[in-house]
């Protein structure tokens, strides 16, 4: 299983699994607009037998996109422009 970001705009990606859009991957913010870190979300809950791996709950947080994209395998981030 290979999982690739796809940027959307500043601080959002889509998330996709070989090729398929599971999720997201978003900069989080205090109400007054300061970064606080990244959150890497599944789009549906699914029981935790049936949820991609590393995925052991619906959302995990982490301190960087680094981070998170380390997590997930090493993800490549692709501009808008690019395919998987």
């Amino acid at each position: 299983m290979t999982y690739t970001l796809h940027q959307l705009a500043a601080g959002s990606y889509d998330l996709a699994l070989d090729g398929v859009i599971v999720g997201g991957v978003v900069r989080e913010t205090t109400a007054g607009g300061a970064p606080t870190g990244w959150c890497a979300e599944l789009l549906e809950d699914l029981p935790a037998a049936t949820r991609p791996r590393p995925f052991d709950c619906v959302e995990h947080r982490f301190p960087t996109l680094e981070a998170a994209t380390t997590w997930l395998g090493g993800a490549p981030i692709l501009s808008a422009f690019e395919d998987a």
